[in-house]
Formats: C-alpha cells, structure tokens, sequence
C-alpha cells in the first residue's frame, strides 16, 4: 500500500490515506459495526471511480489523460443540460481559475473533498 505514495500519485495516496482512517477507526472504535459507516464525499467518490479506471487501462499510452477525459466529456454534457442558457461562463470560469490562481483551485478541491464522515446507511458500506 505504502509502494504507492513513493510514485507520488495523488489519488492512489488520498486511497490509501482513508483506508488507512476507516483502519484505525475501526480498532479505535468498538460502536457496533452497523452504527460505523464510512461515507464518502462525491469528490471522493470520484477520484476513487478515476482510479479504478485508470485501472482498465492497464498499461496504455496517455491512460490519465484518457480517463480525464471521459469525465470531461460527461461533465460538459451536464453542464450543458443542466446548466441553461450561460452553462460554458461556468466551465470558463472554472478554467480561468486554474489557469490563473492554480491554489485557489486546489482550495476548491481540498474543500469538496472533505473528511471521511461515519453515517448509517440502510443501503450499503462504503
């Protein structure tokens, strides 16, 4: 687990930062484990589904920028359906925000992805 920080990948450390939380905090909790659900953010979610297709790629030729593109494709599709009349200022905006101010954007990350929260689920674990 601990091989894949050493080739600083962001993903794969966020991956194994929270397994290694939902480790400790089920020895350092002893609530029953129905009352102990890990739940993660919708970024988080994300970055875990980007993995796992980073994944299914194997071992091809440019498989991030492969991946990121996939999600490109879907967001510029919702933006577009969801987002009426002005949806592209949003995505410029967002664009224009990396470019010019890459730490405000990493702000912007960091407070979407969030901790990892205990909540009960009645439809699965996470």
């Amino acid at each position: 687990m601990f091989s894949l920080l050493a080739h600083n990948e962001p993903a794969n450390a966020i991956l194994c930062i929270r397994t290694i939380q939902k480790i400790k905090a089920a020895s350092m909790n002893k609530k029953d484990s129905q009352d102990m659900i890990v739940e993660f953010t919708p970024l988080e979610k994300i970055e875990a589904l980007y993995t796992e297709l980073l994944e299914w790629y194997g071992e091809a030729d440019s498989k991030e920028l492969r991946t990121a593109a996939k999600f490109l494709l879907v967001a510029l599709e919702k933006f577009s359906m969801h987002g009426g009349n002005n949806w592209h200022e949003l995505v410029t905006e967002y664009i224009d925000i990396l470019r010019k101010d890459p730490e405000k954007f990493q702000k912007i990350i960091e407070a979407n992805r969030g901790e990892l929260k205990d909540k009960k689920s009645t439809t699965r674990y996470h």
